[in-house]
């Protein structure tokens, strides 16, 4: 196998990550124009930015677990191609309907980045960085929406700027195809299907030579392949019930918290409380431009800071912005320095999302499942993060309208403290420690409960 940097395979295994930013994050500056163009109302608003969500939930449930089945690569590079696809439809719909159906083929291919990044990363990177690693794909995800905001703003003056707003997500598309051509399977996935030779060389490579950490890995992934795989009976079984549990958790209060209506519904928020379409879009790419040097930070963090410290202390930060938001929004008519209240409460809020929910959810999606069924339960958070997601996008318009900005945002800071709750209760730290630690700690903890419950039943 021929030696790759790390840093490339870091950067084109994360390079999904911004395909996924920006087909998400592009429709927040493009429906203000197609809404008056396709004549749209606040459900076909919603389907239009909804249509996104639909394909990555299909996505993530079956192109996710094909990679435990065809590799991580393959299917990256498969994603690929379906943005690609994805995005020049979207550039040529004729209608709304063709349009809607485009959405749904990107979202395929957001589906299947989302659920194989984060495993793609986690099982090439050493534990002592594997936060930081891992973290990428959230600077890729933040990255890839500071760009969508940027090409809305440039495009703004253009009547069919809209269509080269979605089509230009072909671009970083094809470069991450024929980056993806040269990145290297997971090791994981190599022993799996028995190559043990091309396992070691790439351990070797991202170990940076370390030849007692590579057969110390080998033997732990040798182990755990071996192992029997039940598929969902194993996912949904008591072994895995601690990862599953956490794993929905995670991905559900990481969108009722309502980050993703404040991603893509930002500059109608900005134009309700008195901003201008101009204004609005550039004071969203001054948020984005903020989001990205937090997530940045929050990256070099990751690997100092347990996972469930960082976010607990982001649901406390999110949920008293979004109050703050919600009391400037009430009195934002008439008033300027509410309104600008309102902006900063909303930039503070995202600033909390991206430094700890963002990143965290996601790199802890990648680790907290067993290699054999890791690829199946990814797909699972995933599929549970993008239903989550599409219900509160597909919702939020027709909610704006029934309670009024002022009062639902109060709803979702509630959500954050909940949030919070669970985090304590119910997540394990997985900060610093191995994939295989954390594999076997899941089982150790799945045979004392068995053997309590039989001496329980001897009595």
């Amino acid at each position: 196998m021929k030696k790759v940097s790390t840093n490339f395979i870091y950067f084109f295994g994360a390079l999904g990550g911004l395909l996924f930013g920006y087909d998400t994050g592009v429709i927040s500056g493009a429906i203000l124009f197609i809404e008056k163009q396709m004549h749209l109302g606040s459900w076909g608003q919603g389907m239009v930015v909804s249509g996104v969500l639909l394909g990555a939930m299909i996505g993530s449930l079956v192109i996710g677990p094909s990679s435990d089945r065809y590799g991580r690569r393959k299917l990256l590079l498969l994603s690929s191609i379906i943005f690609i696809i994805g995005g020049l439809g979207c550039t040529f719909a004729s209608n709304a309907l063709i349009l809607i159906l485009f959405r749904v083929v990107l979202g395929l291919a957001v589906g299947a980045a989302s659920s194989m990044v984060p495993t793609y990363l986690a099982e090439l990177s050493p534990a002592v960085k594997r936060g930081v690693v891992s973290s990428l794909f959230q600077v890729m995800v933040m990255t890839g929406i500071f760009l969508a905001y940027v090409v809305n703003w440039g495009l703004q003056g253009f009547y069919t700027g809209w269509r080269w707003m979605l089509g230009l997500a072909a671009l970083p598309a094809t470069i991450m195809f024929l980056g993806g051509l040269f990145l290297p399977e997971s090791p994981r996935y190599l022993v799996k299907i028995g190559k043990l030779d091309e396992a070691k060389a790439v351990l070797m490579n991202i170990n940076k030579g370390d030849q007692q950490a590579v057969i110390v890995d080998l033997e732990k992934i040798t182990e755990q392949v071996n192992m029997k795989n039940e598929g969902l009976k194993e996912l949904f079984g008591p072994m895995v019930r601690p990862a599953l549990i956490a794993a929905i958790g995670l991905t559900i209060f990481q969108q009722v918290m309502g980050c993703n209506t404040v991603l893509y519904y930002a500059p109608t928020i900005f134009t309700d409380v008195g901003f201008g379409v101009n204004a609005a879009l550039l004071a969203h790419l001054g948020i984005g431009i903020f989001n990205v040097i937090v997530t940045i930070i929050a990256m070099s963090l990751m690997d100092k800071i347990d996972r469930k410290k960082m976010l607990i202390w982001g649901g406390l930060g999110m949920g008293i912005s979004l109050f703050v938001m919600s009391l400037g929004m009430k009195f934002s008519v008439g008033s300027k320095t509410a309104a600008i209240i309102c902006v900063l409460a909303m930039t503070i809020y995202i600033a909390f999302f991206s430094a700890t929910w963002g990143p965290v959810m996601w790199v802890m999606l990648g680790e907290i499942f067993p290699l054999n069924i890791r690829g199946l339960g990814n797909s699972f958070g995933s599929f549970v993060n993008w239903f989550a997601n599409m219900i509160v996008s597909l919702t939020f318009p027709f909610l704006l309208d029934f309670f009024g900005t002022g009062s639902l945002f109060i709803g979702y800071g509630i959500l954050c403290f909940l949030g919070i709750w669970f985090v304590h209760t119910m997540v394990f730290e997985t900060r610093g420690r191995s994939l295989e630690d954390i594999e076997e700690s899941l089982r150790e903890k799945a045979t004392a409960k068995d053997g309590k419950a039989l001496k329980t039943a001897t009595k």
